[in-house]
């Protein structure tokens, strides 16, 4: 049945992926981009089918204005895909201030925003599926992503606490994390920091040189697959809190919380004993 899909960030990554693959299979999307021409051909392919908005989620008043607008000219939006977002590459120090503010402003503040500005018209519609592109990262860390991994961690807390408010309304939620996949997640839409020599020989170093060692390889996931994985999820009644893609993103992951899980055990003891005495 067709759908009607509201997406962040569409120009390029899994938004485009996803908008692309949505409009061939004959559902409507609602495509924000931060450069009005970004889906010039799709829009000249699809017409109609096709809602194309301006938008900086960095801008948390035009959040509000775009969503509010998508929702008053759209009969229903259905799914909400907050999908914009960039990687920053750096060790702590190497990485500036700005980098940083820039970084939380837009994968997190900005996600947050997304969710805020949508979840009234979710409400009042009795119910719709927020989707959010978080990570693997999102559940451990790689050197030099420590800031990319801190937005990511962010926003998985903020639907944590989010998901048990909004369930009454008939809202679900799925926080998708991907692996490293063959977008321009780590090409024209990084950032990174300088490169400080005294962490060459860290690892930091040995990090950079297996990226650099790796090549595609480093990149196992396939945007289609992935997009499939995403759209089919919306179908998943109850809907998946999680969903998990790529083999390297299992691996992670699987590795970061049966160490974390064995810790916790570890510290069982600990934990209860220092309760106020009964």
């Amino acid at each position: 049945m067709s759908k009607t899909w509201f997406i962040t960030g569409a120009s390029s990554g899994f938004g485009r992926e996803l908008t692309a693959l949505l409009l061939e299979r004959g559902h409507r999307v609602a495509a924000t981009v931060r450069k009005p021409d970004a889906l010039r051909d799709l829009a000249a392919t699809y017409g109609e089918r096709l809602w194309v908005g301006v938008l900086d989620v960095t801008d948390g008043a035009a959040v509000r204005s775009v969503i509010d607008r998508a929702f008053a000219e759209l009969p229903r939006i259905d799914i909400v895909v907050s999908n914009a977002g960039y990687a920053l590459f750096g060790a702590a120090e190497e990485v500036a201030d700005a980098q940083i503010e820039r970084q939380i402003a837009t994968n997190l503040t900005g996600s947050i925003q997304v969710a805020r500005a949508a979840i009234p018209h979710l409400r009042r519609q009795n119910g719709g599926r927020i989707i959010q592109i978080s990570s693997s990262v999102g559940q451990a860390a790689y050197p030099t992503m420590g800031v990319y991994a801190a937005t990511k961690w962010g926003i998985e807390g903020f639907f944590e606490g989010t998901i048990p408010e909004i369930a009454p309304f008939g809202i679900e939620v799925t926080l998708v994390e991907p692996g490293a996949s063959r977008t321009n997640f780590a090409g024209s839409s990084a950032d990174a920091g300088q490169i400080l020599d005294v962490y060459d020989q860290t690892p930091v170093g040995d990090f950079r040189r297996i990226v650099a060692s790796a090549g595609l390889a480093m990149f196992p996931g396939d945007p289609h697959k992935i997009a499939s994985a995403i759209i089919a999820s919306a179908d998943q009644s109850p809907a998946p809190k999680r969903l998990t893609l790529g083999s390297d993103a299992y691996a992670l992951v699987h590795a970061a919380l049966t160490e974390r899980l064995a810790t916790l055990e570890a510290q069982k003891e600990l934990a209860h004993a220092t309760d106020v005495d009964a």
